[in-house]
């Protein structure tokens, strides 16, 4: 099992800048990781990918403004945030691209003037 602590959430205003952080309790180096995030009232949905090898994916919605990374010696993946909208105020998440591991706690983000 592997459990994750998401950080790095906040009020921003539109156009504002976060960079997430999702820590893992042991090594995600082998894993596909991946942000989500789900919105009131919504399903959670898939952000970004990242592979092993760093080949990186993402939603159509965020593509060109967010960026996915990985550093595996400190068992941690970072999404960095610019251009933020309203639309993207959510919680979000970090977990394998299969979504394989409890969910933990999430961060909040949350977009508003």
């Amino acid at each position: 099992q592997v459990q994750f602590v998401e950080s790095g959430g906040g009020l921003v205003q539109p156009g504002g800048s976060l960079r997430l952080s999702c820590a893992a309790s042991r090594s995600i180096s082998i894993y596909t990781m991946a942000w989500y995030r789900q919105a009131p009232g919504k399903q959670r949905d898939l952000v970004a990918s990242i592979t092993p090898r760093g080949s990186t994916n993402y939603a159509d919605s965020v593509k060109v403004r967010f960026t996915i990374s990985r550093d595996n010696t400190k068992n941690t993946i970072y999404l960095q945030m610019n251009s933020l909208k309203p639309e993207d105020t959510a919680v979000y998440y970090c977990n394998t691209g299969l979504k394989t591991f409890s969910w933990g706690q999430g961060a909040q983000v949350t977009v508003s003037s």
